[in-house]
């Protein structure tokens, strides 16, 4: 397609998106907007109709205009008024017909390259459509036959899809945006948006129609329905009469009929336009009557939108209503407030409804409103929560949050800092498990982890909690696992802050809770080679034997974060290692580690063992057993954790080479390698996730790695358990 076609193309598809919105609004039932439109219709045609004048009487040459003489043209003063609408009526009949011909002769083009297109010959027919546009530039049908010459124009069959849709056609607009998914799959996302307004838009009228024929045989509350509007469109009434007919109105509204006459009749402009109403949404607060008209205009919407979609879009999507739902959450009236929420939470139940709120609504203002019901009883927080949860689930959410981040700290801070003894315990852990898996997303978890004032919050929550483990566990417990994120981001906020992590760390490892305890030796995982100070506090705190219990009795997951620790341990001090070997004599523990699936585990369990074969004697007992093929085997394997041939190889190394008359001769070693390399071609050690490297002593070749989780845990809902996420 060449610049001048490209050109012509995108001028149709805005003319396309410009028409598509006046038939829409020239269909409304609000006879405002449809006054509106047919005023901007008629300005339409009459340019365009200047402009075909133009484009047919004007001459250019070296692109300057040749104009008629000024002695030429008269003015209309100069003209009596019957000469002059005799020389309108004949310039009106004269452009009919040349519109008339260069119809036919487009016509005759289209045609043309309709067999061209048949037979294949796509060129040819391109030239026809162009040259017939040429001759009649809005004929729509040109624009869309040489779209399809062009089986990459997908934003051809967008509008196509979009002007059918506002024409009400709705199966050929299905088509067309089914046909983008042929020709770019990767367009899922967007096509399937525009696939249900188009479902959408067809089941609003299918509802229209069935009201509306109950309304004409006469059903009871249609009846009264339509009457109450009619009723609540009179101006200047005291605030009690639309109070009173409204809260009528709302007993009405129970089936989707009476739903579907509220909006056709304009029920939501007769209310959200209603002068009187405005003011009382305005000084609400000040006055009993006035949160009772606010109050009950939210009950009714909440009776209109309930299940219906198209009302919920109607509501949502009008500018001045999106922004007066911002404001009313943050009411000073807990009787708004409540009901606002209430409406909130009603929309986020369909994937339309938060589709909505995402994209009309403050959604800064949103979550500064919502965490403020922390401070308010059980019920209402709660539901905050829940709608804050719905919400952030979305990918549309999470793209906002990721991207307002800056903007939005300053609330979550808010939270951290919140009073545990005052706020709703349960619903203060839900808005912390939000923010752990909004922490899941590395770019969120770089802005959090950068932030110092965050930092500090959660660690002042956690000394808060701390003053009653057992009350505060289920916050603990979430907390820990916010934490557990933001520590993989190195560097960390700062050092102090990472020794004091770990101290609490600490402290909480004598808890009775397994939970916590897991998530708390997760934490320390992550913190403790930040510093060798911490280092020695933990080894004084008992750290060792605790980890030694981890794996004797837990789970994978706190094994994982045990055997990390004591690989730490070890790999800084002589005294963790001879505690290691003091409780677990023959190395049992830790040989049994590798032959995990776990690579995480593995490594950590050569690189622990590595270490421990520097005490005196142990590398000569461990020769007795089948540690050599072990360490043999996971040295040679295939693995895609690397650590773990590191150090597998490095654990082989120090064992036959750490006492002289015990040492193996290399080509026995070889010899073995050999063996078992032939003898195991193909064998495979599941994935797991590596870290960053960590210092060693009297190490040979090659440093020992660290394994360990890189990936975010997603506390999700405060559930008693490490839910990695994946």
């Amino acid at each position: 397609m060449d610049a001048d076609q490209e050109k012509d193309l995108q001028k149709f598809l805005k003319n396309v998106d410009e028409i598509s919105n006046l038939i829409q609004e020239m269909n409304s039932d609000d006879p405002v907007v449809q006054q509106k439109a047919v005023l901007e219709t008629e300005k339409r045609l009459l340019l365009m109709e200047e402009d075909q004048e133009e484009d047919e009487c004007r001459t250019t040459l070296n692109k300057t205009m040749i104009s008629p003489p000024q002695t030429a043209m008269k003015s209309a003063e100069e003209i009596n008024s019957e000469a002059f609408l005799a020389s309108v009526e004949k310039d009106a009949k004269e452009r009919a017909k040349r519109r008339r011909e260069n119809k036919v002769l487009a016509d005759a083009l289209k045609e043309k390259g309709n067999e061209a297109f048949a037979e294949g010959n796509y060129e040819t027919a391109i030239l026809y459509y162009s040259e017939g546009l040429e001759k009649l530039k809005d004929m729509k049908v040109l624009y869309t036959n040489r779209a399809q010459c062009d089986e990459k124009c997908t934003k051809a069959y967008f509008h196509m899809g979009k002007a059918n849709l506002a024409l009400k056609n709705y199966s050929v607009s299905r088509e067309c945006y089914k046909k983008i998914l042929e020709i770019n799959p990767k367009l899922q996302t967007q096509v399937k948006d525009y696939l249900n307004q188009v479902d959408l838009q067809e089941k609003a009228d299918l509802q229209e129609k069935e009201a509306h024929e109950l309304l004409d045989l006469g059903k009871n509350t249609a009846v009264t329905t339509k009457n109450l509007l009619e009723t609540l469109s009179k101006p200047d009434q005291i605030p009690l009469f639309y109070a009173g007919g409204i809260e009528i109105l709302t007993e009405m509204i129970k089936e989707c009929t009476e739903q579907t006459l509220f909006r056709t009749h304009n029920g939501f402009s007769i209310i959200s336009d209603n002068e009187v109403i405005r003011r009382c949404f305005s000084t609400a607060g000040k006055d009993a009557v006035e949160e009772m008209v606010c109050v009950s205009v939210l009950k009714l919407w909440q009776a209109a939108c309930s299940e219906n979609e198209e009302n919920q879009r109607v509501l949502v999507m009008h500018h001045d209503r999106a922004r007066l739902l911002d404001a009313l959450l943050s009411s000073k009236v807990l009787a708004i407030r409540q009901q606002s929420l209430a409406l909130l939470l009603q929309l986020a139940q369909t994937e339309s409804g938060r589709s909505l709120i995402i994209s009309h609504l403050d959604l800064t203002r949103l979550l500064e409103a919502l965490v403020s019901f922390l401070d308010f009883s059980d019920k209402e927080a709660n539901t905050a929560m829940g709608l804050f949860t719905d919400l952030a689930l979305e990918e549309r959410f999470q793209v906002w949050f990721q991207a307002n981040l800056p903007g939005v700290l300053p609330a979550l801070i808010g939270v951290l800092k919140t009073d545990p003894k005052v706020s709703s315990s349960s619903a203060l852990c839900q808005c912390i498990a939000i923010m752990g898996n909004l922490s899941a997303e590395p770019a969120t978890r770089r802005h959090m982890a950068a932030c110092e004032e965050f930092g500090d919050g959660c660690l002042s929550l956690l000394a808060r909690c701390e003053e009653d483990v057992d009350l505060f566990r289920e916050v603990i417990y979430t907390l820990l696992g916010l934490m557990m994120n933001l520590c993989l981001q190195a560097p960390f906020v700062s050092e102090v802050w990472a020794v004091e992590v770990s101290r609490r760390c600490l402290s909480l490892l004598n808890s009775q809770d397994g939970g916590i305890l897991t998530r708390a030796a997760g934490v320390l995982s992550r913190t403790l080679s930040s510093s060798l100070k911490i280092v020695e506090e933990a080894l004084r705190a008992g750290v060792v034997k605790k980890m030694m219990k981890f794996l004797k009795t837990g789970g994978e997951t706190a094994s994982r974060f045990a055997i990390k620790i004591l690989a730490i341990c070890t790999n800084s001090y002589h005294e963790a290692r001879e505690e290691v070997i003091r409780l677990d004599k023959k190395l049992s523990i830790m040989m049994k580690l590798l032959s995990s699936e776990d690579e995480i585990l593995v490594g950590n369990a050569a690189l622990c063992l590595g270490n421990c074969m520097e005490v005196p004697n142990v590398a000569s007992s461990l020769l007795k057993t089948d540690l050599l093929q072990v360490l043999l085997k996971l040295a040679g394997s295939d693995t895609q954790k690397t650590a773990v041939q590191v150090n597998a190889g490095i654990a082989l190394g120090k064992l036959c080479t750490a006492e002289p008359r015990d040492r193996l001769p290399l080509h026995v070693l070889c010899l073995s390698l050999n063996k078992w390399r032939n003898g195991q071609q193909g064998s495979h050690v599941h994935a797991g996730e590596n870290s960053g490297e960590a210092e060693t002593q009297n190490s040979t070749s090659r440093s020992p790695v660290c394994c360990s989780t890189e990936k975010a845990s997603w506390p999700r809902n405060c559930q008693l358990h490490d839910e990695m996420h994946q």
